[in-house]
């Protein structure tokens, strides 16, 4: 099921050729090798928790403004198609950081701390010159009190060991606009009165403005636009909900019953305030003289589909709850090219660590997907492996055409990680039926398809280190 350049529409393939050259130019040196003879490129990593890929206007499908800076960071930059490979706050931001499934690296729901062991992009950059640091919500110590809100014992930092200024569930631990995190020594950095968003960035360019003698990596690790757990409602800065009043409704919400009446507006709020917040990000960079030697990503964890496809607002197969937006700009990713192949957050790491000129350890079970920014490029299989837990015990593969979803009906999301036997639960065809209005599971014209994507499903499972179960097709129509 690979997808080779030479498969992309004559459009696209004019866009590349315009910007091959410098593609080429900066295409992957062998592995371990320096990517130039000077410093290697620094690394921002900048995640925003729960926000929908449809929200930036690069991606064509809002007719709002209101991510205009990372708009044009993916002009200057590469906007990949991305899909998250579990839809829930830790278990996916474990798989970034150690490019693992997470039936692998242990932390398959939330409140599992992630091993002290494991290889992650940090340990790796640090072991190859970097310092490794990070600002805000971390989510991988141990889910128990009081680790569950205070310090983060530095063994269950996942390798960042240099610049730390973070709480390990930040609804936990702050409001809007009050809370604390702590700095590598244990000691609360407190805030009240100034946006959480804001907080977080200063503490970031903080940073960024200190001299920094050796190549970094830096996470910037947003709540927003996250709901606030103890309201149970989405908070923008004061005055932006107004902004954002009879907003427009992304078609896969409007079909459905929800919550996004009340909470549209000040979510679209708080993504307008992280998308001024990356932009003062990369004013910094500039002003520092970092820019043209820093990769700078923007991703999220996951989506949001405001409890119209389950009681809650991700842990789901849909469009809503899986896309991310992925964006990256600097060295080796600029001239605004637009893979039409899907990646998943799995593929980060390594194609940092070899942008980076470091060799991925062999457990990381993720690709480099800058090979989708060269000429005739190898074959990529075209398709996202997803595990989803707590609000079920599901397996999904989505494909370019297919979203194709199972489920362990009798076994319960927050107790068991897997299961030996799922049932085909849900089917949509994205071609047809782009905002998932029409479950195909079991039909009788979509059998064929089902069972390829079975198939497909189980060596999926089977090749990220599970066991082959059986899955039961649908029969809910003759």
């Amino acid at each position: 099921m690979g997808t080779r350049t030479s498969d992309v529409s004559p459009h696209t393939r004019r866009d590349f050729l315009k910007v091959s050259a410098a593609l080429v130019a900066a295409a992957a040196p062998a592995p371990g090798l320096p990517v130039s003879p000077g410093r290697p490129p620094n690394v921002v990593i900048y995640i925003a928790d729960q926000f929908r890929w449809d929200v930036l206007g690069a991606y064509g499908r809002t007719p709002m403004q209101v991510t205009p800076h990372l708009d044009a960071m993916a002009r200057r930059g590469t906007l990949f198609q991305a899909v998250t490979n579990q839809p829930v706050c830790a278990p996916s931001r474990a798989t970034l950081l150690t490019s693992q499934y997470a039936t692998q690296h242990g932390v398959w729901r939330n409140g599992i701390a992630l091993a002290p062991s494991l290889p992650t992009l940090a340990r790796s950059l640090h072991d190859a010159g970097y310092s490794a640091n990070y600002v805000g919500k971390w989510h991988l110590g141990p889910g128990d009190r009081p680790a569950l809100e205070g310090p983060v014992a530095p063994e269950y930092r996942g390798g960042f060991s240099d610049f730390w200024e973070a709480s390990n569930v930040l609804e936990h631990t702050s409001h809007p606009y009050e809370g604390s995190l702590w700095d590598g020594a244990g000691n609360e950095l407190k805030y009240n009165g100034q946006y959480r968003v804001d907080f977080i960035t200063d503490r970031a360019l903080r940073f960024l403005r200190q001299p920094q003698p050796r190549p970094f990596l830096l996470v910037v690790s947003q709540l927003e636009p996250h709901f606030q757990n103890d309201w149970n409602r989405f908070v923008a800065p004061e005055g932006y909900a107004a902004r954002f009043q009879n907003p427009f409704v992304p078609h896969d919400l409007r079909f459905f019953p929800g919550d996004w009446q009340q909470q549209l507006p000040d979510y679209y709020g708080a993504c307008a305030r992280i998308d001024e917040s990356v932009g003062r990000l990369l004013t910094v960079l500039d002003e520092t003289g970092h820019t043209d030697n820093t990769i700078v990503v923007f991703l999220s964890d996951h989506g949001c589909h405001f409890e119209t496809r389950n009681r809650e607002y991700k842990r789901s197969p849909h469009e809503s709850s899986i896309r991310v937006p992925l964006v990256v700009q600097g060295p080796g990713f600029n001239g605004g090219y637009r893979p039409p192949e899907l990646v998943g957050t799995i593929d980060v790491a390594p194609t940092l660590l070899a942008a980076a000129g470091v060799t991925a350890p062999t457990v990381m079970q993720g690709r480099d997907a800058r090979v989708l920014m060269q000429p005739d490029h190898p074959a990529w299989d075209d398709e996202v492996f997803i595990e989803i837990s707590e609000a079920m015990v599901g397996r999904a593969l989505r494909t370019r055409q297919w979203t194709y979803c199972v489920v362990a009906p009798d076994e319960n999301g927050g107790k068991v990680s897997a299961a030996r036997r799922y049932q085909e639960y849900q089917m949509y065809d994205l071609a047809a039926d782009p905002h998932q209005l029409v479950n195909l599971a079991g039909r009788k014209e979509t059998q064929a398809a089902a069972a390829e994507l079975r198939a497909r499903l189980k060596q999926r499972m089977v090749a990220a280190g599970e066991t082959e179960p059986e899955i039961v097709p649908a029969h809910l129509y003759p």
